[in-house]
C-alpha cells in the first residue's frame, strides 16, 4: 500500500497542476505584427473566442479585421490607431499593427472607452467620427455590414 501511494501521488499532483492551467488563460501575450501571417477567422469577431473562458489565444482588449480599399479581399498592412479625440485630433494613446492578413488585436492593457480610432497606411488615413466603448471592432464592422478599410 505504501508504494502504492508513493507511485499515485506524483500522478495526481500533475494532473492537479495542468488542471489549474485553462486554455486561452487571460496571462498570454498575443499582439498584431506587421507582415505577420499567425491570424485566422477573418471578419469575424475575435472576442468570441479571445476572452477568459474562450479557446483563443489570449484575451484580446482590441481586435478587428480590415479589408483593401476596393472591398475586395482583406487589407495586408497598415495600423490602427486610438486618438483622445476625433480626427487624429488630441493625443496618440495606442498604435496596433495589421497584419498580412487583415487583422489587428492585443492583449495588452489599453483602456479605449472614448477613444477614436483611425485606419492608417501608405495611402493615408480613414477616421472614425465617433468614440468607442469597446475594442470588439467586428462585433459592428464585419463583411456584412460596414466593414473597417484601407485608404
Amino acid at each position: 500500500m505504501k508504494n502504492f501511494l508513493l507511485l499515485i501521488a506524483p500522478i495526481c499532483l500533475i494532473i492537479a497542476l495542468n488542471a489549474c492551467e485553462k486554455e486561452g488563460a487571460c496571462d498570454e501575450y498575443n499582439v498584431s505584427a506587421s507582415g505577420a501571417n499567425k491570424s485566422h477567422n477573418f471578419g469575424n469577431n475575435c472576442m468570441q473566442c479571445h476572452y477568459a473562458e474562450g479557446n483563443g489565444e489570449g484575451c484580446f482588449v482590441a481586435a478587428g479585421s480590415v479589408s483593401n480599399a476596393q472591398l475586395t479581399g482583406n487589407a495586408t498592412g497598415g495600423q490602427i490607431e486610438f486618438y483622445t479625440q476625433a480626427n487624429g485630433q488630441g493625443s496618440l494613446k495606442y498604435t496596433l499593427q495589421i497584419d498580412y492578413k487583415g487583422n489587428f488585436y492585443s492583449t495588452e492593457s489599453m483602456d479605449l472607452n472614448g477613444l477614436f480610432p483611425a485606419v492608417k497606411n501608405a495611402n493615408g488615413t480613414l477616421y472614425m467620427s465617433t468614440s468607442i466603448s469597446t475594442g470588439a471592432c467586428n462585433s459592428c464592422h464585419n463583411p456584412s455590414t460596414n466593414p473597417l478599410h484601407s485608404n
